[in-house]
């Protein structure tokens, strides 16, 4: 194995691919941009009421940095540069399905105890879990590139470096960020016309999307990322808040750079939210389990007006995960009747949608399907 290392970074050199301070500019400059969330969802007045000051597509999907795009001319001139196509492995489900309708073969997937991966890559290796890929298998599969989320780049990234690979961490962590990912993939990899496509269907989804609760009072939302045992505060840079951002709620821990924050339950009580949402970081039947326990045993949840009002809801761990998938639609549609019940038949479907949440992590028996090695990242 070392001597066939040895070689393959030998071809490198000579083929002219870049050094690894290349492939962390790279990494910086094309796929893990941070967007601010802000700029893609409808306003606020000061009465806490949105209004249609969107953004457009155009000016939320454009990529302006320099930086940025001499990064992606340079990667899409190396890739088409190599003999044949470029070896990839996608290390998470949402990785995969953007492989998978940008028509890119794998020679690497991971494996996953909930998400389905798409069927074409049924027989392709599988390399492990997304937040702990075995790297022994990475490494004997040779690849040119490895895709990865941006939520996991602070682990994974010494990992890549040590196999002398190229990788990308894309942007995630909202709708918006994900397309702009798949416009970059396409300029390298050679597939515009399937990432033009895609980026079609969002403008087409957004210029209709964008002002359906025009108008409407903002709820203050509290979302809660569970974790086996705990929970932490999701904000707006995560992607369950980059939804619920979209469709016009206001996060009441928003205006911090921060994904997710630790925060104690009587801080919590003094932002007074409207909603509470809650979702799982992984084991949805434990995460699920331990809100209900939580929520009816811990005393001081009983003095929220959201608990009074029957206002806490459980989101679907399938389309309110970690990653931004095509899923968004239905994700969105979901939170409608949870934060603006105008009937008593939005109230009723908003509750449908939680108690149908609860019980599909309660069937998915992720807990027992998770080998230790896995359980133990996720408690990390």
């Amino acid at each position: 194995m070392t001597t066939m290392k040895n070689r393959r970074i030998q071809k490198k050199r000579r083929a002219g691919y870049p050094d690894k301070s290349f492939r962390t500019l790279l990494l910086a400059g094309i796929l893990s941009f941070g967007l601010v969330l802000s700029g893609c969802s409808a306003g606020r007045d000061s009465s806490g009421s949105t209004e249609g000051t969107a953004d457009s597509v155009s000016t939320l999907l454009e990529i302006t940095d320099p930086q940025e795009k001499a990064a992606v001319e340079a990667a899409k001139g190396k890739v088409a540069a190599m003999e044949g196509e470029p070896r990839i492995i996608a290390t998470s489900p949402a990785t995969a399905e953007i492989c998978s309708r940008l028509d890119l073969d794998l020679v690497g997937v991971c494996s996953s105890t909930i998400s389905s991966l798409p069927e074409r890559y049924s027989e392709v290796t599988r390399v492990g879990t997304s937040m702990a890929p075995d790297m022994e298998i990475v490494a004997s599969l040779n690849p040119d590139w490895i895709l990865s989320p941006a939520s996991l780049q602070s682990d994974l990234q010494p990992k890549y470096e040590a196999i002398d690979t190229d990788w990308a961490f894309l942007n995630l962590r909202s709708v918006p960020g994900m397309y702009r990912s798949i416009q970059e993939l396409g300029e390298i990899f050679g597939r515009q016309e399937q990432a033009q496509a895609l980026v079609n269907e969002f403008t087409e989804f957004y210029e209709e999307y964008r002002t359906r609760n025009e108008g409407k009072e903002a709820p203050k939302v509290l979302i809660l990322m569970g974790l086996p045992g705990s929970y932490i505060i999701a904000t707006e840079n995560s992607y369950v808040g980059s939804l619920v951002e979209l469709a016009g709620g206001e996060n009441v821990y928003a205006g911090t750079d921060q994904e997710f924050l630790t925060v104690n339950t009587e801080d919590m009580k003094t932002k007074e939210p409207d909603v509470i949402l809650c979702a799982a970081h992984a084991l949805p039947d434990q995460v699920m389990e331990m809100f209900q326990e939580d929520f009816q045993t811990n005393d001081i949840w009983q003095h929220f007006e959201a608990v009074q009002n029957d206002r806490v809801y459980y989101l679907s761990y399938e389309l309110f995960g970690m990653s931004a998938t095509f899923r968004y639609p239905e994700a969105l549609e979901e939170l409608q009747p949870m934060l603006y019940p105008e009937t008593e038949e939005d109230a009723a479907a908003a509750r449908e949608n939680s108690d149908n949440a609860a019980q599909q992590a309660e069937d998915s028996h992720a807990e027992e399907r998770t080998d230790e090695d896995v359980l133990g990242q996720i408690a990390q």
